[in-house]
C-alpha cells in the first residue's frame, strides 16, 4: 500500500485538485492538519475512513501511524496544506518513509502564493518590469536560514519576493528590504488566501507594516514586495505578439509557452 501526500491547496475547499479528491476519496486512513486543512475535505474519504488529526502529533507519532497504515495494507493521504514542495515539512516524513521501506507518492496542490496572487489579481512575472520570483521566509529562533539567504542578501536582486511565516515580524522584513526596494516599491500581505475570512492588504514599503499591524495580522499570510505588484505600464509578452511566426509543421508538437 502506499502513502499518498496530498496538497490540499490554500484554503478553500473546492481547490484542491480532481487528482487530489479522487486519491482522498480511496483512502481508508487520513492524516491532516487540523488547524490548517478545510473540514470540508474530509468529507470526500471513504465512508469509515479513519480520521486522524495530525496538529498535536509529533514526527515520530505521524511516522508511526503512517506506517501502521502501510502495515495494515491500507492506503493513508497524509493532507498538507498548499502544495507539498514548499514549506510543508514532508521532506522528513519522506526520509523516515524511505527508511521504513513504505512506498509513498506526491499528489501536487495549488500554493499559497498563487492563491494570494490570484486575490490581488495580479501575474507576478511581468515582461520588461520582473520575470523572477523568489519563495523564501526570514530566520526565527527554532529555524534559521542557510547561509545567503537573509533577506538583505535576497533583496539585492530586487525580484518578487514572496514571504511565507512572516507576517509576525514584518517590521523587521521592511526594515531589510527598504534599502533595496525603496519606500515607494509596492507591497501587499494576503491572509486566509481563498477562504470566506481572506483579507488582502495593498500599500507599499513604507505603510505595508501599519497596515497588518492594525489589522492584527500575525500567521497564516503571504507577505509580497516587488515592482510587478503594480506595474501598468510594460511591454506586451512575445506569446502573442503579431511579429511572432504562427504555426508549426505537423507532427512536431510545438505547443504555446511564454516568450
Amino acid at each position: 500500500m502506499t502513502v499518498h501526500f496530498i496538497g490540499a491547496g490554500p484554503g478553500a475547499a473546492d481547490l484542491i485538485t480532481l487528482r487530489g479528491a479522487r486519491t482522498l476519496a480511496r483512502c481508508e486512513v487520513c492524516l491532516y492538519a487540523g488547524s490548517l486543512v478545510p473540514r470540508e475535505l474530509l468529507d470526500e474519504c471513504p465512508p469509515g475512513a479513519r480520521l486522524i488529526d495530525t496538529a498535536n502529533l509529533d514526527l515520530d507519532q505521524i511516522t508511526a501511524e503512517l506506517v501502521r497504515a502501510h502495515e495494515e495494507g491500507k492506503d493513508v493521504a497524509r493532507l498538507h496544506s498548499g502544495d507539498p514542495s514548499v514549506f510543508s515539512a514532508v521532506a522528513e516524513q519522506m526520509r523516515r518513509l524511505d527508511a521504513a521501506g513504505v512506498p509513498y507518492e506526491v499528489v501536487p496542490g495549488v500554493p499559497a502564493f498563487a492563491a494570494a496572487a490570484a486575490a490581488l489579481k495580479r501575474e507576478l512575472t511581468v515582461p520588461t518590469v520582473g520575470q523572477t520570483v523568489v519563495l523564501t521566509r526570514i530566520a526565527q529562533q527554532a529555524t534559521p536560514m542557510p547561509e545567503g539567504e537573509d533577506l538583505a542578501t535576497l533583496g539585492r536582486s530586487r525580484a518578487l519576493l514572496v514571504l511565507h511565516l512572516a507576517a509576525r515580524y514584518v517590521d523587521r522584513v521592511v526594515a531589510e528590504l527598504l534599502p533595496h526596494y525603496g519606500a515607494d516599491c509596492p507591497a501587499a500581505v494576503v491572509a486566509m488566501a481563498s477562504r470566506p475570512d481572506e483579507l488582502v492588504l495593498r500599500g507599499t514599503l513604507s505603510d505595508i507594516a501599519d497596515q497588518v499591524k492594525a489589522a492584527g495580522v500575525v500567521r497564516t499570510a503571504v507577505i509580497m514586495v516587488g515592482r510587478t505588484l503594480g506595474a501598468s505600464q510594460f511591454r506586451d509578452s512575445h506569446l502573442y505578439s503579431t511579429e511572432r511566426e504562427r504555426g508549426c509543421a505537423a507532427g512536431t508538437g510545438v505547443a504555446e509557452q511564454a516568450g
